[in-house]
């Protein structure tokens, strides 16, 4: 066994964890709580902010279709600030309400500058986010749309041009709390392989079940909910590039390796969006 401590104000907390050779999975180690970023390290970033009453919050919109069009709007390529500020935009020029705006209108109020933090700023891919999200949009008012679980939702939005498995997961975990679905972007995938839970030879883009359904099984073996733990290590691994970096110098030489190695560009500006949980992906 091995014992952290998380310090309160006028208190500290125990937390027992197995052993760091015990396995938490076939041929997964715990390891070290204090080595990041092993499974046991994971589970005690999950336990502290549980004792710390510091709950992360998913959601964005307060209807599924803000929901949709928010995710839609970040993702791949869009900062997060940028895909924030974008929505409210949206929103505030009534994109969201009961009658949806037709294509034209989405990509004329998508190509309008937009403040953000004291600059002005263009939206990118405007003629494609707005094709998605009128079709997203409509389909949306004139369908009934399952909600039963977090994948009935996914399976359903899959349906929608533009939205693939990440963010449809992205979508149904914000909007139901969901814990059957996994959002699987690079971070996670990297933390996977480090930590040896997600099979590097797999590919989001032709695999994403199989990986979803080792990250799933992973969560259950460490005790905590999929959403916390997708959440804590995609906050985690943000703020961290240096320990990111260090890690991949570690791995063997592999096609993941190469791949997936963090760019000095992309480095040095992941520590503004941390606080952007909201629109991961």
């Amino acid at each position: 066994m091995q014992r952290a401590y998380v310090m309160l104000d006028a208190m500290s907390v125990s937390v027992d964890l197995p052993a760091a050779d015990a396995e938490v999975l076939p041929g997964v180690p715990w390891g070290l709580v204090e080595a990041f970023p092993t499974p046991a390290y994971w589970a005690y970033q999950v336990l502290v902010r549980r004792i710390e009453a510091r709950p992360i919050r998913y959601r964005i919109g307060q209807t599924l279709r803000e929901e949709v069009a928010a995710c839609l709007l970040g993702g791949h390529g869009i900062p997060a600030r940028i895909g924030l500020v974008t929505f409210e935009h949206l929103r505030a020029k009534g994109a969201f309400g009961e009658r949806a705006p037709d294509e034209a209108t989405l990509y004329a109020w998508l190509s309008e500058p937009i403040a953000v933090d004291g600059r002005t700023v263009r939206y990118r891919f405007a003629a494609q986010k707005a094709r998605y999200l009128a079709a997203a949009l409509n389909a949306l008012s004139d369908a009934q749309v399952p909600s039963q679980s977090g994948r009935t939702l996914r399976d359903w939005l899959l349906k929608l041009p533009g939205i693939g498995y990440k963010t449809a997961s992205w979508v149904a975990r914000n909007y139901l709390d969901a814990d059957d679905v996994a959002i699987l972007d690079i971070h996670i995938l990297r933390a996977g392989v480090f930590a040896r839970f997600l099979d590097s030879n797999l590919t989001v883009e032709r695999d994403y079940l199989r990986l979803e359904e080792q990250f799933l099984s992973f969560s259950h073996a460490l005790g905590v909910r999929p959403s916390e733990l997708d959440a804590v290590i995609w906050l985690d691994m943000m703020a961290s590039p240096g320990s990111v970096a260090r890690a991949m110098e570690a791995l063997p030489e592999s096609k993941f390796k190469r791949t997936h190695a963090p760019s000095n560009s992309r480095a040095k500006h992941r520590d503004a969006n941390t606080h952007q949980l909201a629109l991961l992906g």
